[in-house]
């Protein structure tokens, strides 16, 4: 499978994005031609080599008429059916303008079928959208994933004045995304980026494991602290088919005026909200005071609700987030028939074909603490029994 990574480092925007493809090697006169499907002549579109803090990258310029007009998600929509483009890139682009038009409608308070699409840029964003489309497609890439998007902060005047950074439809369109804020007053992520990246990436976090066959840079306007650019890696998917791969959130904090006792019950709170682990580490901590490093695994989406757990329930003052990759053994749950009754038996597969069975603990205690019988004994019946399956 030939898979896409989004490294966002100086942001993401509708152009960066389609730099970046054409740096990896999208041919520029390819993705002109795609664009020539659609029936909309008010605009070209260029490319050129820059340098972003000593990055070379390519900068797309979509060059709008003076009189291109303004134009409703109806007339947009009417361009896009009538393009000679694949159904499978009509569909998703429709279904990114319609968000793009809902979260603009429900900001100003109006409806779909009113709002203009002047803060998006109109003709800009439809040459953004379909050839972000469309050049994934001409590379043949078939599963996209994407770094978590960093947001700037402070203003940028728009049509209705002064608004706050990151645009509020920025903000709507990035739920459900991994985000992480920084020090630049600047607009980093566009609600186009936002929106391409989010109907496109299966997730947000590390680089997943690849064969690398290329790489590109595609540059943004602004020159930043750092290179904005975003940097596409392209690559064949090596992630075996007995290996599940998904990102985790590592919650982390350093304690150390904590009541022992009271550990028990946090770490039975936090599993009862989700916690996929959580571990207790000694820790030598300033003033030489001895401590506890206290670490929770959990599903990115469940990080806010356990966040609030460790601030509330503990003497902390901050937690510490990162997201990672876990790569782990596929497995699947059955029971097995024991002289001493059932046991959930956890059974994970191997690359060469072997298994490798797991009783459930809290099942083999239960019937030990009902028969009497000694709990290695029942564990190794499960054993046995999982064996003979």
């Amino acid at each position: 499978m030939k898979i896409a990574y989004f490294d966002c480092i100086g942001g993401a925007s509708g152009d960066m994005i389609l730099g970046a493809l054409l740096d990896a090697g999208l041919p520029l006169t390819t993705l002109r031609e795609r664009l020539a499907a659609l029936p909309l002549r008010d605009f070209t579109l260029d490319a050129r080599r820059v340098s972003k803090n000593g990055f070379s990258a390519t900068k797309v310029d979509v060059v709008v008429a003076d009189d291109a007009p303004e134009r409703h998600l109806a007339e947009i929509a009417a361009i896009v059916e009538a393009g000679d483009l694949a159904p499978g890139i009509k569909e998703r682009a429709l279904a990114i303008f319609r968000r793009l038009a809902e979260v603009e409608a429900n900001i100003h308070g109006t409806s779909v079928d009113h709002v203009h699409l002047h803060e998006l840029g109109g003709v800009d964003t439809i040459v953004d959208v379909v050839g972000c489309l469309v050049g994934l497609d001409a590379l043949g890439i078939q599963r996209v994933y994407a770094s978590p998007l960093p947001l700037g902060r402070g203003f940028i005047r728009a049509a209705h004045g002064q608004i706050p950074l990151p645009a509020p439809a920025t903000v709507a369109l990035l739920r459900g995304a991994a985000v992480v804020g920084t020090d630049i007053e600047k607009e980093t992520v566009t609600p186009t980026g936002a929106a391409l990246l989010t109907a496109l990436a299966a997730s947000f976090g590390p680089i997943p494991a690849m064969t690398l066959t290329a790489v590109g840079y595609g540059a943004g306007g602004r020159d930043l602290p750092i290179p904005n650019v975003v940097r596409l890696l392209i690559g064949d998917g090596v992630a075996p088919t007995h290996l599940g791969v998904e990102s985790v959130a590592i919650l982390e904090t350093n304690i150390d005026d904590l009541n022992p006792q009271m550990y028990d019950y946090v770490m039975a709170r936090l599993f009862k909200a989700g916690a996929l682990d959580v571990f207790l580490t000694p820790i030598q901590m300033k003033k030489n005071r001895p401590g506890t490093l206290l670490r929770v695994i959990c599903r990115p989406d469940d990080s806010g609700p356990l966040t609030n757990i460790l601030l509330a329930e503990t003497s902390t003052l901050g937690v510490r987030q990162q997201i990672m990759a876990r790569v782990s053994l596929r497995r699947e749950v059955r029971t097995v028939e024991t002289p001493y009754g059932q046991v959930r038996v956890k059974i994970a597969t191997l690359g060469d074909g072997t298994r490798r069975a797991a009783p459930e603990y809290d099942d083999c205690r239960r019937l030990a603490e009902e028969t009497g019988a000694p709990l290695r004994e029942i564990t190794r019946a499960a054993e046995r029994a999982a064996d003979d399956m």
